[in-house]
C-alpha cells in the first residue's frame, strides 16, 4: 500500500514484544498494569493491548473518558487538579478517582465517595534524567508531601499513588526506593486496599531482570497485603513505532542539511522539550554525514546529524525509531504543516491506514 508520508508506523508485532512482558509481570508478581494513556492514546490497537493488560490511567477528564470507552476494563482517574464539572463527569465512569492533593479531596469528597479514592504522595525520592520530569523535584506540586495530614484521609482512602520516577531501567535503584517507601509508609499502607507505583518503571528494557523485579513486587503486595499496579506507558510501546519521512530539500551550510516532510516541534515535541536527538536505526557508522531538520520555521526544528550508507536525495525515506511514546498524544498544528498519518502494521504483517489528517481538521481546531 502506498502511503503519503509523513505518517506513524505503528507495528504490532514489535508492540506485542513488550505486551508479553507486561503480562509476564502481571503473572509472576500478581502486579495490574494499567495502561497510561498520557504518554500512548492511539486506541487503533487497543484491541490488542488490552488482552495484555487490566486498564488505563490517566491525567484528565478527557484521557479517562477515552480508556473507559476505547479500553474498557479498569479505568483510573488522575488529575493534577480536578474542577467541579471534571468531577461530576469522571463519577460516572471510573473506577478510581485519585486526587493530587488533600484540598481537592475534601472540596470533591461528597461527590466522588462513590468511587474508590486514591491520593498521590510526594515522597521526596525519584528517578529521573531530567529536572523538568522529576516528580520530587523542589516545590513540586504533585503529591501530597506531609505524612501528618496524609495519615488524617486515610479512612476515606482504598489506595495511594507513588508516581516518582521516570524511565528508570535500574533496578537497584527501584528495589531500595521499594524498600524506602514501605519503610516509611508502611503503617499506612497495612490500612488500604492498593497502591500504585505509576510509570517511568523500564522493565521491557532488553536485560532488564524481569524475574527480579516481579519477585520484588509480589514481596511487597504481601508484606502489606496490597494490590500493586503499575501504570506503564512508556514500557508498554517503546521500540513499537516509527516516524517515516522523505527528503523535500538538501541544502548545505557548512555541514549538509537535509529537509524532510515532518516537524520536530509539531510532531515528536518530547525531543525538543527535552533537547535529545531522535533516533535512526541504520546503525549511524555511515559514509555520508547530514544534518536532518524539519520543515517548520522554527530555526532549531532539528531531529539531530546522522551517518547515512548513502547520499540522500530528494524523495529519500528517512524513518525515525522509537516514535509511539509521547508523539501522537502531543503533535500540533503549528506552522499549519501537514500532521502524520496513523498506520499499523497488524500481527499478519496487513498494514492499515487508521487515521489521516487534512484542511478539514486542521480549520475545526481553530475558530
Amino acid at each position: 500500500m502506498k502511503i503519503s508520508t509523513p505518517y506513524y508506523l505503528i507495528d504490532e508485532k514489535k508492540l506485542l514484544r513488550n505486551l508479553k512482558i507486561i503480562q509476564q509481570v502481571r503473572r509472576l508478581s500478581g502486579a495490574r498494569s494499567v495502561l497510561a494513556l498520557k504518554c500512548f492514546s492511539t486506541w487503533s490497537v487497543f484491541a490488542l493491548m488490552r488482552e495484555y493488560m487490566d486498564g488505563t490511567t490517566s491525567s484528565s477528564l478527557f484521557e479517562a473518558r477515552l480508556g473507559f470507552e476505547k479500553f474498557g476494563k479498569e479505568t483510573h482517574a488522575y488529575c493534577v487538579g480536578y474542577s467541579e464539572e471534571d468531577i461530576r463527569a469522571v463519577t460516572q465512569f471510573a473506577d478510581k478517582i485519585i486526587f493530587n492533593s488533600v484540598s481537592q479531596l475534601d472540596r470533591y469528597y461528597d461527590i466522588a465517595k462513590s468511587a474508590k479514592l486514591g491520593l498521590r504522595v510526594n515522597p521526596g525520592i525519584s528517578y529521573s534524567h531530567f529536572d523538568l520530569a522529576d516528580p520530587a523535584r523542589s516545590y513540586s506540586r504533585l503529591g501530597v508531601v506531609d505524612k501528618a495530614m496524609l495519615a488524617k484521609q486515610i479512612p476515606r482512602l482504598s489506595g495511594l499513588l507513588f508516581h516518582y520516577n521516570c524511565e528508570n531501567d535500574d533496578f537497584d535503584a527501584f528495589s531500595r526506593q521499594l524498600d524506602t517507601i514501605g519503610e516509611h509508609y508502611g503503617d499506612l499502607l497495612e490500612k488500604l486496599q492498593w497502591i500504585s507505583l505509576g510509570g517511568g518503571l523500564y522493565f521491557t528494557k532488553e536485560g532488564y531482570p524481569v524475574e527480579k523485579f516481579c519477585q520484588k513486587l509480589a514481596e511487597f503486595a504481601k508484606r502489606f497485603d496490597l494490590q500493586v499496579y503499575l501504570e506503564p506507558g512508556e514500557s508498554a510501546i517503546t521500540g513499537c513505532a516509527e516516524l517515516v519521512t522523505r527528503v523535500v530539500d538538501l541544502v548545505q551550510n557548512e555541514i549538509d542539511i537535509a529537509i524532510v516532510d515532518a516537524s520536530v516541534e509539531a510532531h515528536m515535541l518530547d525531543l525538543l522539550i527535552y533537547r535529545q536527538a531522535a533516533k535512526l536505526d541504520t546503525g549511524g557508522r555511515g559514509r555520508y554525514r547530514y544534518m536532518v531538520a524539519g520543515r517548520s520555521c522554527l530555526a532549531g526544528d532539528v531531529f539531530g546529524t546522522f551517518q547515512f550508507n548513502e547520499k540522500l536525495e530528494i524523495g529519500s525515506e528517512i524513518r525515525f525509531a522509537d516514535a509511539a511514546g509521547y508523539t501522537m498524544v502531543k503533535k500540533n498544528w503549528f506552522n499549519g504543516l501537514k500532521m502524520p498519518a496513523i498506520v499499523v502494521r497488524r500481527l499478519n504483517g496487513t498494514e492499515e491506514l487508521v487515521k489521516e489528517f487534512d484542511y478539514t481538521d486542521f480549520i475545526n481546531c481553530l475558530s
